[in-house]
């Protein structure tokens, strides 16, 4: 795999963290740094160990992992787009989302990089049958990931701050959109 190939799959994995950061910069509307910063780290950290953790388990259980990953990612994902869109209708009193919470960008980032397990799983198939193979791949996917998130932050609470989005409900449809989008692609 060229040096070129990594930097693209590096970013085509960070696409939906920075979609994700996008509408968590929305409902955030203000950029502080701290926050932004811990949401980029867990998604640039998933985004690697995620093909590492695919790699590994590829060993014995390739096959049981590509069935279900897709629902894992979809489950998570349209659980927490849902909790933003409910908590859009019930009001600024009663909203109980929040994206700054480690929890909160704990699960975003399994959510996220779900696909970057399958791709961890796809190293043997491709040659990367040692770990200083998949060394080079696994670095390149985190520090992309981890600077499309900060660009997606940055973008969001500018975008949100400026056009005053119905932040909650916009971002919680953008995360049942990146659910369905990685069901349809994976069925």
């Amino acid at each position: 795999m060229t040096i070129i190939e990594q930097i693209l799959l590096g970013i085509a994995l960070a696409m939906d963290c920075f979609s994700v950061s996008l509408a968590s910069g929305l409902q955030m509307r203000r950029f502080g740094l701290r926050c932004v910063l811990l949401m980029a780290f867990f998604f640039g950290a998933f985004q690697a160990m995620m093909p590492l953790i695919g790699w590994v388990l590829t060993m014995s259980f390739g096959s049981y992992i590509e069935a279900v990953d897709h629902w894992i990612a979809f489950g998570l994902l349209a659980f927490i787009g849902t909790k933003m869109i409910i908590d859009h209708f019930k009001g600024e009193e009663a909203q109980t989302f929040d994206s700054t919470r480690l929890a909160t960008i704990i699960t975003l980032a399994v959510a996220t990089s779900i696909d970057a397990l399958a791709v961890g799983v796809s190293f043997t198939c491709i040659g990367l049958d040692t770990f200083t193979r998949i060394l080079s791949p696994i670095i390149i996917i985190g520090i992309t990931s981890f600077l499309f998130s900060v660009a997606g932050n940055a973008i969001g609470v500018f975008l949100g701050r400026r056009f005053h989005f119905p932040a909650e409900l916009l971002g919680g449809l953008i995360l049942i959109g990146i659910g369905v989008k990685i069901l349809i692609e994976h069925t």
